[in-house]
């Protein structure tokens, strides 16, 4: 019986570590300074933590210990109020496009850049699970031609135009 249980117990180990999404490619190397600053979110698929939400914005900026301190706002569109969550977040490698985001110390969450124009005029945002995306851009509507071009992208990513809420920019 303790065999079976510890073979049960291994097949649910590995099934566990399997990933059933090919691995996540990020920009090679982001300049943070560049990256600081205010976007504007133009689509993410839909979570808790924005449900309801329009006018939504991040701004990032440097603190002294050279974490990033991260304010994201929103509209809430059925009581007009304004919500707003202040994280740190931090590179985890030296290229700049991975990062860890928390809004509630000691839990980090992942941030990882997959595609930034050479301007940083617009960013993809996404994670390894790909329970999470975000095209943002220092524009609160991006040129038509421009996001069909970014559309054309999700799929190498491993995501959905399907699954996308557009954000609503007034």
């Amino acid at each position: 019986m303790k065999k079976y249980l510890l073979l049960l117990m291994s097949l649910f180990f590995l099934i566990g570590c399997s990933s059933k999404n090919p691995e996540l490619n990020t920009v090679q190397k982001i300049d943070i300074n560049k990256y600081l600053g205010t976007w504007y979110e133009i689509a993410r698929y839909e979570h808790s933590f924005e449900k309801d939400c329009k006018n939504v914005s991040a701004n990032y900026s440097l603190k002294k210990d050279n974490e990033i301190k991260v304010i994201n706002q929103c509209t809430n569109m059925k009581t007009n109020k304004t919500k707003k969550a202040i994280g740190s977040a931090y590179s985890i490698d030296e290229t700049n496009s991975k990062l860890k985001v928390s809004f509630f110390w000691p839990f980090y969450g992942d941030y990882w850049i997959l595609d930034i124009d050479e301007n940083y005029t617009y960013a993809l945002i996404g994670e390894p699970s790909r329970k999470y995306f975000w095209i943002l851009s220092r524009e609160k509507q991006l040129d038509k031609n421009l996001k069909k071009e970014i559309l054309n992208k999700l799929p190498n990513y491993g995501y959905d135009e399907k699954s996308l809420i557009w954000t609503i920019q007034e």
